[in-house]
């Protein structure tokens, strides 16, 4: 088994030793987990195949389901596409650093195990300095989905890696909490229009505006082909609890609860119903929800409880990518 190390290191002014010891171990084929401004990530080097199978394998992710590549800068992202166009090169430049994931042809220097064997990739450049420091002293990009065991909540802060992959990743970087706390927004930018995949902090009409075109967007199912993006599996996020969804705090009265159970909702719920859950309170203010999402989760789910229930977030495309995983984490009470 792997000795896991955690190292702290400061989000802002990160010090030199422990970036370079993290750079080292993925040099040499190791996997590192880090800050980005979404989630954690499980890092590993993108171009080196046999390290980017150890990310799959402590994850326990299924080879199907590619992964997303982290670059330095734009500079740096460009030369991992086989096709760079004046709409990906727009939306790199106005975006990056940031929560947007750009699916484009990726070239021949990705090995086929980032992409699930298919013909694109995700490329990314993160926010924090963290991040961009590590990659920067590595000199080659990362492929880094979230640092979890697969399907199951998403990390936004170090103790939840550790917590799940402890044993399994030789290094862990704590620059603290996740400041966005929900996975990126997932662009196709090789569909015509280009399509979101995967909803995040950065909406369709916003992408809309700046390309000055339409922008398609809506549930993307998953299916037995090539996945263009990671986060289209039908159960993802997802606490090990039961966990179900109503659509408003009125349905709490429509079935029997057990004794423990957990509340999840994003707004208040009347006195009259006269509940005593193990509560999990979410701001009803979207930005402030999405960075508290998975660590409200992930406390609900370390509490023994026998059901989780969650009331939908409000609607508005808002609240989309919150909802988007809300759902993919829970199942529908029937």
């Amino acid at each position: 088994m792997i000795r896991t190390r955690v190292l702290l290191v400061d989000r802002d002014e990160p010090e030199p030793g422990p970036i370079a010891e993290a750079a080292a171990v993925l040099r040499r084929g190791g996997l590192v987990a880090f800050a980005t401004e979404t989630v954690y990530g499980l890092g590993a080097v993108a171009t080196d195949a046999d390290a980017v199978r150890g990310i799959f394998e402590a994850k326990g992710r299924p080879s199907t389901n590619p992964l997303i590549v982290h670059a330095a800068d734009v500079d740096h992202a460009r030369t991992f596409a086989a096709r760079w166009d004046d709409r990906t090169d727009l939306l790199a430049r106005r975006f990056w650093p940031g929560p947007l994931t750009l699916v484009v042809p990726r070239a021949a220097a990705i090995p086929d195990v980032v992409a699930a064997g298919g013909p694109t990739v995700g490329l990314r450049v993160p926010g924090p300095t963290v991040a961009r420091r590590l990659i920067e002293g590595v000199g080659l990009p990362l492929a880094a989905p979230s640092a979890n065991r697969s399907n199951h909540v998403s990390p936004t802060r170090a103790e939840h890696v550790l917590a799940d992959l402890d044993g399994r990743v030789h290094l862990i970087l704590d620059s603290g909490p996740a400041t966005v706390g929900l996975e990126s927004t997932v662009l196709d930018l090789t569909a015509d229009p280009p399509r979101v995949l995967r909803p995040g902090p950065i909406s369709p009409g916003v992408l809309a505006n700046v390309l000055g075109m339409g922008v398609d967007h809506g549930p993307v199912a998953a299916d037995s082909g090539h996945l263009a993006s990671p986060g289209l599996l039908a159960v993802h996020y997802a606490p090990r609890t039961r966990a179900v969804r109503i659509p408003s705090p009125a349905h709490l009265a429509d079935f029997d609860r057990p004794a423990r159970f957990g509340l999840m909702a994003f707004e208040p719920i009347p006195d009259a119903l006269r509940l005593k859950p193990v509560a999990a309170s979410i701001e009803p203010d979207p930005a402030v929800a999405a960075r508290d999402f998975y660590r409200a989760l992930r406390d609900l789910d370390s509490r023994g409880l026998d059901l989780i229930i969650a009331v939908e977030p409000p609607e508005g495309p808002e609240w989309d990518a919150l909802r988007d995983r809300l759902r993919r984490a829970t199942t529908p009470h029937a």
